[in-house]
């Protein structure tokens, strides 16, 4: 028998995964950490399995309501963990940046996700996720959308091994929206100047096409829609000697600011939604733990869908405050 409050935690044992198992306490949920080995994990109950061994995926989401997959890269164990949820009839939910990993789970999975009667939700976080829900407020009541630009700044970026193993696995061709179709990002890329607020000012931007191009295409018509950050996290990821995060405040948020602007035109009218916040590993733990609790709540369409698709997106953003603060503009 499921129990609604039991919701499982692929990857439990990273550091994404940590700050998961405490949001969801937080939330009066009950994660059960899933590891590949035995590990000491925050929370009361823990199972083994590796993503390659069905049955033992199937006995670790075993009376949960749902999973948060925080494992990545998602490439590789995106399928393994849908395909499992799916045949426990639970929601999945995952943190994916690639856009491959949302692409693939949207063109294989939709159809036995609505017959399971579930919802599949790819790239709810910082990445996908958060994007996606500032350009549905930001486009609220609109039909269609001219241009969509998402532009993020950061302080720095200081990458998870995750991120390194998902860098070197994601070899794909990026994508951009322009005349409402994906195409690959032009060479050489888009770039910018743009007026974030202190303590990163007018900053120089570049194309940088991840997670959030598909969810928010799959859902808004937006006839061009590109991504943008700054060069200081790109040049981080870049260099082999940047260090991980901090392994002695794994569950306490980094000094990593950040910023987020998605602006909305259509014809003459231009609408800005802005998130600004620390750490963008420690913020995905409630954007995908407040997503997980809302579908648990009340009954969505099921399928394979993004955040702005199912939710109310201002009362959502509203709901992550003092973590992330949404200013609209």
């Amino acid at each position: 028998m499921k129990d609604r409050r039991k919701i499982a935690v692929v990857g439990a044992n990273g550091h994404t995964g940590r700050f998961v198992l405490r949001a969801l306490k937080d939330r009066g949920l009950t994660p059960v950490g899933v590891t590949r080995r035995p590990v000491a994990l925050d929370c009361e109950e823990a199972k083994v399995a590796d993503i390659a061994d069905p049955a033992a995926l199937d006995a670790a989401l075993e009376g949960t309501s749902a999973v948060i997959n925080c494992a990545g890269p998602f490439l590789d164990t995106g399928s393994p963990v849908v395909e499992a949820a799916l045949r426990a009839a639970i929601h999945y939910l995952d943190l994916t940046a690639e856009q491959a990993a949302v692409q693939h789970v949207a063109q294989t999975y939709s159809r036995q996700a609505e017959t399971a009667g579930v919802v599949v939700m790819p790239a709810m976080a910082f990445f996908g996720g958060l994007a996606d829900l500032l350009a549905s407020a930001a486009a609220s009541g609109w039909t269609e959308v001219d241009d969509i630009a998402v532009s993020v700044a950061l302080a720095y970026w200081h990458p998870t091994q995750g991120t390194r193993r998902t860098g070197a696995r994601n070899i794909f061709t990026r994508l951009i929206v322009r005349d409402g179709k994906l195409v690959p990002v032009p060479n050489p890329p888009p770039c910018c100047r743009w007026d974030f607020p202190v303590p990163f000012g007018p900053t120089e931007v570049s194309c940088v096409a991840l997670s959030e191009v598909i969810t928010i295409s799959r859902h808004l018509r937006v006839l061009n829609l590109t991504s943008y950050m700054n060069s200081k996290p790109l040049q981080d990821l870049k260099d082999p000697n940047t260090p991980p995060p901090d392994a002695a405040t794994a569950g306490e948020r980094s000094d990593q600011h950040f910023v987020m602007d998605v602006r909305a035109r259509r014809n003459s009218e231009i609408r800005t939604a802005r998130a600004a916040g620390r750490d963008i590993y420690a913020v995905s733990a409630p954007l995908v733990v407040e997503a997980c609790w809302r579908l648990l709540r009340a009954r969505h369409r099921a399928g394979v869908r993004s955040p702005g698709e199912l939710f109310d997106a201002e009362d959502f953003l509203a709901s992550l405050a003092p973590r992330i603060a949404v200013d609209y503009f």
